[in-house]
C-alpha cells in the first residue's frame, strides 16, 4: 500500500492593529528557512503546533512536505506581499495532490486586505482541494469565524495560557483527523460566540473566570462526549468586526452533538462578563508595592509593552519608575534597541557607555511618543542572542534575539537586544550570564507567558501597568470597526434568543 501524503504548514501571526510595527515578509523568516528539510529539522521535537503535526505525520507513517513554516512575532498588519507569498506556497503544494493537510495557524491574523487571514487561506485551499481533510491547530487567542469552520475539517485550540500545550493541541487535532480518515468518526463542527471583548490579562485558564469554562470544554473532550472542544478568549488589540469570545466543538456527526455543552460554556462566559474586565492602577503604586515586599525574586511584569501581543519592547516607563524609586539588585529586559546594542558593542566588554535607551518608536494609535531613558553603565556581556528554550513553553525551539548586550548600571543589569522576543524562558537572562533566581527584582515585558519560566522561581509577582500598545486597559484603545453592541462598550446590552 502506498504511503499517504500529507502537506504540513505553519502560517502564524497575532495581529495588533494598534501596533506601529510593520509585518513584512522578513518578519516571518526569524526561524531560518521557511520551508523544506531545514525547517522540518528545526521544528521536529519541539513543543510547538508544527512540532506536534510532524509527530502526527511520523506516527501515521506518511510522507509529508512543508512548503511554509512562517511565524512572526505579533505586530501590526501583515503586508499583502507577505500574505500572498505564504498563502501561495501552501495552496500550490496542496494543489499538487495530497491525502491530508495539517495547518499550524494562529487565528488572529489581519492583513492589509483581509480581516480574517486564516479564513482566506482556508478558502483558497478549498478551491484547489474541496474534499481534502484539513486539521487546524489555533492559538487560544484566535478570533473564530465562519470561514475558518467552513474551511477546516477539525479545529482545536490551546487549552493553556501561557501556551505550554502547543504540540499537544496539534496532536489532538491530528488524532481526530486520522480517525476520520480511517472511517471511525465523521467530524462535524459547531461553533458560537458571545459579544464580549475580554481583557487578555483575565484570560488564563489556570484562574477564574476562564478556569471553569475551559474545565467544561476539557471534560467534554476528555470524557468522550465530543471529539474536540475549544474555547477562545479572542485578542482585544485588534480593531475588526469579528472580535468576540468564542468556542468550537468537533462532534462525531453520527453519534453526538456538542452544541448544548458549547452554548452552556458561552452562556456562563456572558453571565460572568464583568469578571473578564481588567481594573488598572497607577504604576507608581505598583512599583512601591514591589519595593515593600520581602525576599525575592520579585518578578515585575510590564504587560503594556509585551512582544507576544505586538508591543514594541522599547517602552521604558516601568524601568524608569523602578529607577526613580531606587530599586536595587535588579535585572531587566530584553529591551529592543539595535542602536544601543551597536553602541555597547563599540564600547566593548568592560567599557563605559551612556545611552538614550529604548523609546525609539512612536505609537500614534495610542497617542504615545517614544521616550528614551538616559542611562550610564558598564558593558558586562555581549552575545549573539541565540539560545534553546528549556522551559515548558515552546520547549526545544530556538530564540533569536539578534546581537545582545548587558548594561550594568550598578543597581540594575539591563539586557538589550536587536530583535524582539517575549521573555517566557529564563534563557533571556541566563544565556548572557545573568541568573534571575539570585536577583531581588526581575523586570520583564510580558502579560502571562512569563509564568511558564518565571513563576516557578518567583517569590512574588507584581503586574505593572506600563505604557504601550498592548495595555490591558481596553479604554485606552479607540475602536472604529468593531461590531456593536459589544461588551464592555455597551454595558446595558441584552442578548437575543439566538445568542444566549
Amino acid at each position: 500500500m502506498p504511503k499517504k501524503k500529507f502537506v504540513l504548514a505553519m502560517m502564524m501571526h497575532e495581529t495588533n492593529t494598534f501596533s506601529p510595527l510593520p509585518t513584512p515578509t522578513e518578519s516571518f523568516a526569524r526561524k531560518g528557512d521557511l520551508s523544506g528539510p531545514l525547517a522540518i529539522a528545526e521544528a521536529e521535537g519541539t513543543n510547538t503546533s508544527l512540532g506536534g503535526f510532524i509527530e502526527v505525520a511520523r506516527k501515521a507513517g506518511a510522507e509529508f512536505t512543508l512548503p511554509m513554516a512562517a511565524n512572526a512575532h505579533p505586530s501590526g498588519l501583515v503586508t499583502n506581499a507577505a500574505f500572498e507569498q505564504m498563502a501561495a506556497a501552501i495552496v500550490a503544494e496542496v494543489g499538487k495532490g495530497c491525502d491530508a493537510v495539517l495547518l499550524a495557524l494562529h487565528g488572529a491574523m489581519v492583513t492589509q486586505s483581509y480581516d480574517d487571514g486564516e479564513g482566506e487561506l482556508l478558502a483558497r485551499i478549498r478551491k484547489v482541494a474541496p474534499n481534502v481533510p484539513i486539521a487546524v491547530a489555533l492559538d487560544f487567542h484566535a478570533q473564530m469565524t465562519e470561514a475558518m469552520v467552513r474551511g477546516a475539517t477539525v479545529i482545536t485550540g490551546y487549552r493553556t495560557y501561557p501556551h505550554i500545550d502547543m504540540a499537544d493541541t496539534a496532536i489532538r487535532a491530528g488524532r481526530t483527523l486520522m480517525r476520520a480518515m480511517a472511517g471511525e468518526v465523521a467530524p462535524k463542527m459547531v461553533w458560537g460566540s458571545r459579544p464580549l471583548m475580554s481583557s487578555t490579562l483575565m484570560h488564563t485558564p489556570s484562574r477564574e473566570p476562564m478556569k471553569t469554562l475551559m474545565g467544561l470544554a476539557n471534560a467534554a473532550e476528555d470524557g468522550g462526549q465530543v471529539l474536540n472542544a475549544s474555547v477562545f478568549g479572542g485578542f482585544p488589540q485588534a480593531d475588526i468586526p469579528h472580535l468576540a469570545l468564542s468556542s468550537v466543538f468537533v462532534c462525531d456527526g453520527r453519534t453526538a452533538d456538542g452544541e448544548v455543552i458549547m452554548n452552556r460554556i458561552l452562556d456562563q462566559a456572558w453571565q460572568r462578563r464583568e469578571e473578564f474586565m481588567f481594573r488598572p492602577e497607577p504604576l507608581r503604586d505598583q512599583i512601591a508595592r514591589a519595593k515593600s515586599l520581602k525576599g525575592g525574586p520579585i518578578v515585575m511584569a510590564d504587560h503594556g509593552d509585551n512582544t507576544a501581543s505586538g508591543g514594541t519592547q522599547d517602552v521604558m516607563s516601568v524601568i524608569e519608575e523602578a529607577i526613580a524609586q531606587g530599586l536595587e539588585d535588579a535585572c531587566a529586559g530584553p529591551i529592543c534597541d539595535p542602536i544601543s546594542v551597536a553602541q555597547m558593542i563599540d564600547a566593548g566588554i568592560g567599557g563605559t557607555v551612556s545611552l538614550e535607551l529604548g523609546g525609539k518608536t512612536d505609537m500614534p494609535a495610542m497617542g504615545l511618543k517614544g521616550k528614551p531613558l538616559a542611562v550610564t553603565g558598564r558593558v558586562k556581556c555581549i552575545t549573539d542572542g541565540e539560545f534553546k528554550v528549556t522551559g515548558p513553553m515552546a520547549t526545544g525551539s530556538i530564540v533569536r534575539l539578534g546581537r545582545t548586550a548587558v548594561l550594568d548600571t550598578g543597581r540594575m543589569l539591563i539586557v538589550v537586544s536587536e530583535r524582539r522576543s517575549e521573555p517566557y524562558d529564563l534563557g533571556v537572562f541566563t544565556h548572557c550570564g545573568i541568573d534571575p533566581r539570585t536577583k531581588r527584582y526581575v523586570i520583564i515585558k510580558s502579560r502571562q507567558h512569563f509564568r511558564a519560566g518565571f513563576e516557578p522561581i518567583a517569590k512574588h509577582i507584581v503586574m505593572c501597568d506600563g505604557d504601550g500598545c498592548t495595555a490591558s486597559d481596553l479604554k485606552l484603545f479607540e475602536y472604529t470597526r468593531i461590531k456593536r453592541p459589544l461588551y464592555p462598550f455597551d454595558p446595558d446590552m441584552r442578548l437575543g434568543r439566538n445568542e444566549a
